[in-house]
């Protein structure tokens, strides 16, 4: 899980600072490194760093670059892969001139690329996705930068966004399903394209449209035009109803859909499936289950209290490298008030539970407050199968509702009761249709399988 972050002023003014602004509204996605490429005198410049984005990148080094044109990237890895080395943008100076490319996503094929890369002659420096595109592109040296990039897209396979800097254009691809988000923004000629929506409006930039499932958008000093990777349109889109769940920030508007009011509708979805009647009050696991939490208490009747405190200088607990630091991360980021829940039944609503580790402790933190009943609501269906296209639920062990049947989980957990919202209803409240969605990490419905 990563976010990117692309910028091109057809104008000249230099975009390192928004560049930078772009990826503090991107740092939910990722954590454990950061970095920023620009082209400068024929050449690839870059400043990258391990930690969050104000440790890994001094702001003050960038503030005397005119560089109209640059990327960036937050990431999030698992813990063997959290090293420099493998700190996007990747970036080079070949035949062609500057590349640095930055990813979101996880290529599939990737094992095989990188086989017949090294077969040819290709030396790696990192495990990134990102590498295996850069030798592609450098094997591909007698054609155009941008022809040996679609080259090298149209042998990918899995989830990608992607942002490309070469020495006179930006370019943003999406892969054919639309796996990942990726939109394209503009303010006073200067185009932007980001993980999210939240990072154009940092900027003060308009929204203009997501890049679409297989387009390929190059910005350069003329404007934007549009390729794509495969001639005809891709009939079928996958794109991640996990983002809606968790990943993306609320304020999010993805393929169309606001975040927000998708959240809000799981809530209420989830409460005329899961009431729980006499709750004096209903409270959402900040920050990806308040919304949920409004909207269940708004359908319940049930007076919506912000009960449980975030500390916001904590980042999410889930993108943790380590089951160790996750569980301490849980203890410093959320405080329930006590006053709030002493002798009250308390609906808690979360967006998922996938490890177990925040359910099992705030359902005891609240039970320490004197709550006289804790019922647990999850704004999604329970996580069975690991993910393969970019987010960190790969082993399937790992999985609580693997382990654990309801009742199990339930008393696990310590809650007096415990639900999940339905595929369908999920489906329903992020308003896409079930074709363009995809839910394998919870049906086990994967791309190669339907």
């Amino acid at each position: 899980m990563s976010g990117i972050f692309g910028a091109y002023s057809t104008t000249n003014k230099p975009v390192l600072e928004e560049v930078y602004l772009g990826l503090y509204a991107l740092q939910h996605r990722g954590q454990e490194s950061a970095g920023i490429a620009w082209a400068e005198d024929g050449h690839v410049a870059s400043v990258r760093g391990m930690g969050l984005l104000h440790n890994a990148i001094d702001q003050q080094r960038l503030a005397g670059e005119s560089a109209n044109c640059a990327i960036g990237h937050v990431r999030y890895v698992p813990l063997e892969s959290s090293q420099l080395h493998n700190v996007l943008p990747i970036c080079a100076n070949y035949a062609r001139g500057p590349v640095a490319i930055a990813h979101d996503g996880l290529v599939t094929n990737l094992a095989e690329l990188t086989r017949q890369l090294e077969q040819r002659g290709a030396i790696f420096q990192s495990s990134t996705n990102s590498e295996a595109i850069l030798h592609m592109m450098a094997q591909k040296s007698h054609m155009q930068p941008i022809d040996a990039l679609v080259d090298a897209l149209k042998k990918l396979e899995g989830s990608y966004a992607i942002a490309v800097l070469l020495e006179d254009s930006l370019v943003a691809a999406r892969d054919p399903y639309g796996f990942k988000p990726l939109v394209i923004g503009e303010r006073d000629g200067t185009y932007y394209a980001a993980s999210e929506s939240c990072a154009l409006d940092i900027v003060g930039a308009k929204l203009l449209r997501d890049v679409e499932p297989g387009e390929i958008v190059v910005i350069g000093a003329k404007g934007m035009k549009s390729l794509r990777v495969r001639q005809e349109r891709c009939g079928r889109c996958m794109h991640c109803s996990f983002e809606y769940v968790y990943t993306a920030r609320p304020d999010s508007i993805i393929d169309g859909r606001s975040v927000y009011e998708a959240r809000k509708e799981m809530g209420r979805r989830l409460a005329r499936k899961s009431p729980c009647g006499g709750a004096d009050l209903a409270a959402g696991m900040p920050d990806s289950g308040t919304i949920s939490a409004i909207g269940y208490a708004q359908a319940a009747g049930t007076p919506f209290e912000m009960g449980v405190v975030r500390n916001r200088y904590v980042g999410r607990t889930f993108i943790q490298p380590t089951q160790k630091v996750r569980e301490l991360g849980v203890k410093i980021k959320l405080n329930p008030i006590a006053e709030i829940f002493k002798d009250k039944r308390a609906v808690i609503v979360d967006d998922s539970i996938v490890r177990g580790t925040t359910a099992e402790r705030i359902v005891s933190m609240i039970r320490n407050c004197g709550a006289a009943e804790v019922h647990l609501r999850i704004a999604s269906p329970p996580v069975l199968h690991p993910c393969r296209y970019g987010i960190d639920t790969r082993k399937e062990e790992t999985l609580a509702a693997v382990r654990m049947t309801l009742d199990e989980l339930c008393k696990k957990v310590g809650a007096d009761s415990l639900d999940y919202l339905t595929e369908e209803d999920l489906i329903a409240a992020i308003g896409l249709p079930e074709d363009k969605l995809c839910t394998a990490c919870f049906t086990g419905k994967y791309l190669e399988e339907r």
